[in-house]
């Protein structure tokens, strides 16, 4: 009983207590939300990435485990158990795609690859056998479905490339290219001394935009969020009324993360509420190599604007569970005691 009383009545930053989960890549559909994520090892001493998890939720508290769907393995000429970085799924005319990001065997360079399944827990196989696409800072790719349908993918570390996908989803039939106006601080953030690793990593006067881009679109405007600044990351956002620019800097969303010196995420509107998440690193023996989900709710300015997002322990409150078999975390606490809750 004492356990009981002592569970939280809302949700806990980070989300998810039994493994380390970067770059958390929200997903609704349907009554759910479909969280995919990577995950850092529990000994990670640098980024130590072998695969991809998948958890959802009916109520933003209570998250079901659905499995490890996608690793290195699953794509065969990729360079195994390690590399497995920040991906984003979506779900089109049945078939989920799993967009990630890894290493290819045969050339160690970057390459986005795509896997595909009938089920968002899988099993998953790889699309195409081979790259999506590659080339130098090819990571974090995000993907987006158009309001007219047309699928476009997003990605990039200190450069941000963009295409449109074919009907097949894994194809672009009209290539890609670098998004228009990435080199201008009025369109992706004041400058600072970073490092250029496609120049050796000479210092260099660039953008804010580092990497981990989000594609989503509200009321007419695209909007697209990214880690920012350099090292620490914090997170900032860029709006356009085209898809094909010009983007406009609207400003720093979060600061940068606890105990990390990452962050990555996006948001979601699910059942009438916004949520941005991004990931910490303040589970215990957590870090920078070690990293988890966290989520915060937030309301867009009445000119669209999204505000200044502060980071909280308590999370999110839960919402009224749909599903009416869906148990809470004190019922099933309840439970494994052979205690019963009243509803």
């Amino acid at each position: 009983l004492a356990l009981l009383a002592s569970l939280p009545l809302w949700a806990q930053n980070p989300v998810i207590g039994t493994s380390y989960t970067p770059d958390p890549a929200p997903y609704v559909h349907g009554d759910k939300v479909y969280l995919f994520v990577d995950h850092d090892e529990d000994d990670a001493v640098y980024f130590k990435m072998k695969d991809w998890l998948l958890y959802s939720t009916e109520d933003m508290v209570n998250w079901t485990y659905l499995g490890t769907p996608v690793s290195t393995a699953t794509f065969p000429w990729a360079f195994q158990g390690d590399r497995a970085w920040a991906s984003q799924a979506v779900e089109r005319n049945g078939k989920w795609y799993w967009y990630v990001c890894l290493t290819e065997a045969a050339t160690r360079g970057d390459a986005l690859a795509v896997a595909v399944a009938d089920r968002p827990e899988g099993p998953y196989t790889d699309a195409i056998g081979g790259p999506l696409a590659t080339g130098f800072a090819f990571i974090d790719p995000t993907v987006f479905i158009d309001d007219d349908g047309t699928p476009w993918l997003f990605w990039g570390n200190k450069g941000c490339w963009y295409g449109r996908l074919g009907d097949d989803m894994v194809s672009f039939p009209d290539g890609w290219k670098e998004v228009p106006g990435f080199h201008d601080p009025a369109c992706f953030g004041p400058e600072s001394m970073k490092p250029d690793w496609s120049d050796g990593g000479k210092e260099k006067m660039m953008v804010g935009y580092e990497e981990g881009p989000w594609l989503m679109k509200r009321n007419g405007t695209y909007y697209l969020s990214y880690p920012a600044g350099g090292v620490p990351e914090h997170m900032a956002y860029s709006t356009a009324k085209s898809i094909h620019g010009p983007w406009t800097y609207r400003g720093r969303i979060m600061d940068e993360a606890e105990n990390s010196f990452t962050i990555h995420g996006g948001n979601i509107t699910f059942r009438g509420h916004d949520y941005m998440f991004y990931h910490n690193g303040k589970l215990p023996n957590g870090g920078g190599f070690r990293r988890s989900t966290c989520v915060e709710e937030f309301t867009f300015g009445a000119d669209g604007s999204i505000p200044f997002i502060p980071f909280t322990e308590k999370g999110v409150e839960p919402l009224q569970t749909l599903n009416p078999y869906v148990m809470t975390q004190a019922e099933t606490m309840a439970a494994s005691y052979g205690l019963k809750t009243d509803r």
